[in-house]
């Protein structure tokens, strides 16, 4: 049998062996997908609160200084 005439178990073998690496990288590679999208959503969480404690932060601020002034004014 020439190279070009291969045996076609031999073929079908191969063909299933490269199946299976396939199914295996997407098998990999949805599980990264479904570990990344969790982490996206604890980031956007995160960022979340992060701004809702920045926005009471900067409100706060905002109040002791009209409230320095005033007393600025009041003296």
């Amino acid at each position: 049998m020439s190279e070009t005439e291969k045996d076609p178990s031999t073929e079908l073998e191969a063909l299933e062996a490269k199946l299976d690496t396939l199914i295996a990288q997407f098998n990999q590679v949805k599980s990264e997908n479904k570990s990344l999208k969790v982490k996206q959503d604890a980031l956007v969480r995160e960022k979340a609160k992060l701004l809702e404690k920045t926005t009471l932060a900067k409100t706060r601020v905002e109040a002791m200084i009209a409230r320095l002034k005033a007393m600025e004014h009041d003296s």
